[in-house]
């Protein structure tokens, strides 16, 4: 689904105007990023959990030339499906 069909359906199911399930779809995916980019997880019940990872540093090959490479440290977002989530998707 893409982002205008999400808020429609919402604003179906609602009774909201589409405005203002706007609002509240901006905002929640807002503060995830802003959460997330503190170091915080973010846990939604019947959901999953969406958590930030460390990568190391590593060497690595480039595949075009076969040139070594270094790859530097990250952080990266992690998602994990919760038992409900699972449950739908597995029917």
């Amino acid at each position: 689904m893409k982002k205008s069909e999400i808020i429609e359906a919402l604003a179906n199911k609602t009774g909201l105007s589409k405005a203002d399930v706007t609002k509240v779809y901006e905002e929640t995916f807002e503060l995830f990023k802003e959460e997330l980019g503190k170091g915080n997880d973010i846990s939604v019940a019947g959901f999953g959990n969406f958590k930030i990872s460390e990568r190391a540093a590593r060497d690595g090959i480039n595949p075009l030339t076969k040139e070594p490479l270094h790859i530097d440290a990250k952080k990266v977002v992690s998602f994990k499906a919760g038992s409900a989530l699972k449950e739908i998707v597995n029917k």
